[in-house]
């Protein structure tokens, strides 16, 4: 048993002594070390947090908690990862997290002085090892290396108040860059344009105040945006925030855009109905006959329809999506949310995810055959229809088809390609049984490949 009594290494990571027979020293930080070599090695291995969870027996959310150092699973679970992620047992320092002693004692065990060096080549070792996977997927790839939003967000940096047309500025150069797909620059200006208007609110007052709120809450919005694309659990943090900001600007629009975010950090962790739930009682609340709140209304119906379709609500979500394109038919004109559009090019787009996560693609075809990516406004959402597009033709088996789509995601936003979802989708084409032409060094280039 480890005993309280913590104290400093060589490296500054504080762990405890022990009580147990042989008098080894166990670190606090050992959940830590243990996460950072398997997510070194899944990294390495070009796998998804979901893929590792799914073999695992976790879920991809738990994956993360896992590599962060938050989740400390017994030692059986870590004998699957190791034996899933090929990582030798010893490698995991599982000597040094109570009752895995005997991995310690295959190995040979460690010496007190060794314990340091081997703490240092496990962290260094993890580290060169994502740094590798990076490296390895080419130079476009590496620009895309994410940025930890989890950490991000809860260590914002010191930041002073900014007049507010700059910070309204700010934030629409920040939403620019989310719709063009630079998502490597905004996760490195999200945190200081947070702080920065978290400070500005904080002395504003009046009407001010609920423009600083406004322009708080988008920012989180963006945050929550870019964590839902990296599969992190930053996005609940980012959406429950967004929306405290927006009820606190009392404007009907942000609210809206906030709940967005909140019903997807829902629909993402299974909770579909809930979200479901949540989207039509906001769109209920919006008002109808104003173009603004009609369009937001009927952003959040598509996103509903969605999440009803992911719970296998046929009905509701067919429902769903025949009312928000009633209201894109009335308004075509009129923009929507903060990142998403209410057109009808948008509300088909939707129908074809929809009809993806009901488990009947092939009615999406002919939906797909007259849809006009090129109308579409931002890179974001054009990648996202030919992402929708790949799915339904990989699901038809149709694997030329699907890489075709995949190209046109890669021409429209590099970095959106990249993405973990994406990513496996390429390795499915690349492993599977229909070779095509120009995959294995599409592969390559995306960071699909395993080497």
């Amino acid at each position: 048993m480890c005993t309280r009594a913590p104290c400093p290494d060589a490296l500054g990571i504080a762990r405890f002594s022990t009580t147990q027979p042989g008098s080894r020293r166990c670190p606090v930080g050992a959940n830590a070390e243990i996460g950072a070599v398997l997510r070194g090695a899944r990294c390495a291995r070009r796998l998804t947090q979901a893929q590792v969870g799914e073999a695992c027996g976790y879920s991809a959310s738990a994956v993360s908690r896992i590599e962060s150092g938050k989740l400390r699973v017994d030692y059986a679970s870590l004998m699957r990862f190791a034996a899933f992620l090929q990582i030798a047992p010893q490698q995991l320092c599982a000597s040094s997290v109570p009752g895995m002693t005997n991995v310690a004692t295959v190995a040979g065990g460690w010496s007190d002085e060794e314990d340091a060096v081997r703490r240092r080549e496990l962290l260094t070792g993890a580290v060169a090892a994502a740094a590798t996977a990076v490296a390895g997927a080419g130079p476009a790839a590496a620009a895309a290396a994410p940025v930890d939003l989890e950490v991000s967000l809860f260590r914002l940096p010191e930041a002073a108040p900014v007049p507010l047309p700059r910070l309204v500025g700010q934030v629409a150069a920040a939403r620019g860059d989310y719709c063009a797909t630079q998502y490597t620059r905004l996760g490195q200006v999200l945190p200081a344009l947070i702080a920065a208007a978290e400070a500005t609110r904080d002395v504003s007052k009046g009407r001010a105040r609920d423009e600083a709120h406004l322009a708080l809450a988008r920012a989180y919005v963006l945050a929550a945006e870019l964590a839902t694309k990296q599969h992190s659990d930053a996005s609940w943090v980012a959406a429950d925030r967004a929306l405290s900001a927006a009820r606190s600007s009392g404007i009907p629009v942000a609210v809206g855009e906030a709940s967005r975010q909140l019903a997807i950090a829902m629909r993402r962790s299974g909770r579909s109905a809930a979200a479901v739930r949540l989207l039509t009682k906001e769109a209920a609340d919006l008002d109808p006959n104003h173009d603004q709140t009609a369009a937001v209304r009927t952003t959040l119906l598509l996103t509903g329809a969605y999440s009803a379709a992911t719970g296998t609500d046929r009905s509701t979500a067919l429902s769903l999506m025949e009312e928000a394109g009633q209201e894109a038919d009335r308004r075509p004109a009129v923009p929507g949310l903060f990142t998403v559009e209410a057109t009808r090019t948008q509300v088909d787009a939707y129908r074809i995810s929809v009809l993806n996560a009901l488990g009947t693609p092939d009615e999406g075809v002919d939906i797909a055959a007259r849809l006009d990516v090129d109308r579409m406004p931002t890179a974001e959402r054009r990648a996202r229809a030919w992402t929708d597009i790949a799915r339904m033709w990989n699901a038809l088996g149709d694997a030329p088809q699907t890489f075709a789509a995949l190209q046109r995601v890669e021409q429209e936003a590099p970095q959106e390609v990249r993405r973990p979802a994406l990513r496996a989708l390429i390795a499915g084409l690349l492993y599977g049984t229909n070779r095509v032409e120009g995959v294995r060094e599409f592969a390559a280039r995306t960071g699909a490949l395993v080497s």
